[in-house]
């Protein structure tokens, strides 16, 4: 079955959906689901019961969708705690972006006019677009979203059942009770009975304890590399040794500082997902911190699609099957991102993060309580505009760039929300004095998520392509996923 641009492609046709079925592949969870009309159930397409009759299934885009056809959630294979389909990442269009703000929570904290707001068009349009496409519309997608996040914290923590009503985004507890019988076929009490045996201590106190999901091969040493490389002390942390680290970092949420808590130890246990523990002043701000921990992880990729695209170019094959489970690590702050990658102007690697440790400890928000070696939010945009930066070792030039950056974003003239139009954002950055293509497009890249960025300039990915023989010339080749090609060029050695 064609697996393109991590898309099943509508031309392939239901048949080769339910090929998909027959063979539990587990490369399309997420990107579909199917219902069996006989049993009311609607399972992910590696669902490891018994495949039903051909003539008896349906096929649907989101769950979201197959909730609103009357099917209820498979308690064996969970489809609600599938990887997020990756045509999200890679689409520019506004269904593309629309399903990024869904997933942070936008529809939840600003309405269906919040979304059709951010997104420039009207909410008639965006409810015709995600209907006609995706078979539900925002306030569905947003509705499954929280049926999945009542779930978890119904399983995970000892919550009352109101409480989690509110913390999972419903408007009273009636409609937390409706919906999970609804998606779920049980009542709150019985779901909480159906999960795994919980902990003593699995309470809010002791954090949320989530397992996010990837497809295919993981590459989590690659990833905790490249963190540790850049983690600003007081924000970020790693412990423990290499394959058993543990990520630690501070997150500026709507409701109050969080901290997330990322384990490096399952994939090589064979788990297709990563343990991950969130510690939040508001439970409400459960599926904005998880959606921000995806983007950083980069847990929504499809690393098939990734491999068939380089693989398919002879200058880039080799380098593409050393690495099969090669991701491209985000951001957890967009905000944040774009200070840190002024900071890292023509400077190295060890450099940058030294000056985002002094702007955090010169500028930053300090948590009523430290956590190991967390102490500090980052400092938001609003401090930043207005700060003299004097104690910062930077030359006078950047630290005015980075005031007139920190301007444009509590001002509003940059935006980097997760569903803003990713080259109307370049274009506004590179306006700004003292941005050029390469903090731009790094910017793009990591803050707004683009698979599909290559810094050409950059001397690492000149020195990376050198030592491996691979001309860019050849890039045009490996698009959509030329931010992928770019990680393997900074790593050919």
């Amino acid at each position: 079955m064609p697996h393109s641009g991590g898309v099943t492609s509508e031309t392939n046709g239901e048949d080769s959906r339910y090929e998909a079925v027959c063979s539990r592949d587990a490369r399309f969870d997420g990107e579909f689901f199917f219902a069996v009309t006989t049993t009311g159930i609607y399972c992910r397409p590696s669902c490891p019961a018994v495949t039903p009759r051909r003539r008896n299934v349906r096929f649907f885009r989101t769950a979201a969708a197959a909730q609103g056809s009357g099917f209820r959630a498979c308690r064996r294979c969970r489809p609600d705690a599938v990887p997020g389909s990756a045509a999200w990442n890679t689409r520019a269009d506004v269904v593309g972006r629309a399903m990024r703000l869904i997933g942070d929570g936008i529809v939840d904290r600003e309405g269906v006019a919040g979304l059709a707001a951010r997104l420039g068009y009207s909410a008639r349009q965006v409810q015709r677009q995600l209907n006609a496409e995706l078979g539900a519309g925002p306030i569905a997608l947003a509705r499954a979203q929280r049926a999945h996040t009542a779930r978890v914290l119904l399983q995970t923590t000892d919550l009352q059942a109101a409480e989690i009503a509110f913390a999972a985004g419903f408007a009273s507890v009636r409609q937390f009770n409706d919906t999970v019988r609804e998606v779920y076929a049980l009542t709150p009490t019985a779901l909480r009975q159906a999960g795994p045996a919980r902990h003593a201590a699995a309470d809010a106190a002791a954090g949320v304890p989530l397992r996010l999901a990837y497809r295919g091969p993981y590459d989590a040493g690659q990833v905790f590399d490249y963190l540790a490389a850049r983690a600003i002390a007081g924000v970020e942390e790693i412990t423990g040794t290499r394959g058993r680290r543990v990520y630690r970092r501070t997150l500026r949420l709507p409701h109050g500082p969080g901290i997330a808590e990322v384990d490096e130890a399952a994939p090589a246990r064979g788990g297709d997902w990563l343990d991950c523990r969130l510690h939040l002043t508001g439970l409400r701000d459960l599926t904005t911190a998880t959606q921000r921990i995806r983007r950083l992880f980069d847990l929504d990729a499809d690393p098939y699609a990734v491999a068939e695209r380089l693989s398919a170019d002879p200058s880039m094959r080799a380098l593409a099957r050393e690495r099969p489970g090669l991701r491209a690590p985000g951001a957890a702050d967009p905000h944040e991102l774009a200070v840190r990658a002024v900071l890292g102007q023509q400077v190295s690697v060890a450099a940058g993060r030294g000056l985002g440790a002094a702007l955090t400890a010169a500028h930053g928000e300090p948590l009523a309580a430290p956590s190991g070696g967390l102490t500090h939010l980052f400092p938001g945009a609003d401090t930043l505009a207005g700060a003299s930066l004097a104690t910062v070792g930077m030359p006078q030039a950047r630290r005015e760039t980075l005031r007139g950056l920190a301007h444009a974003l509590a001002g509003g003239e940059v935006v980097l929300d997760p569903g803003v139009d990713r080259d109307g954002a370049e274009k506004a950055l590179l306006a700004l004095r003292g941005v050029g293509p390469w903090t731009a497009g790094y910017v793009r890249m990591r803050a707004l998520g683009d698979p599909d960025v290559l810094l050409e300039g950059d001397v690492a990915v000149r020195a990376g392509a050198g030592r491996a023989g691979v001309p860019l010339e050849d890039a045009e080749n490996w698009r959509p996923w030329r931010t992928y090609a770019m990680h393997l060029l900074w790593g050919a050695g």
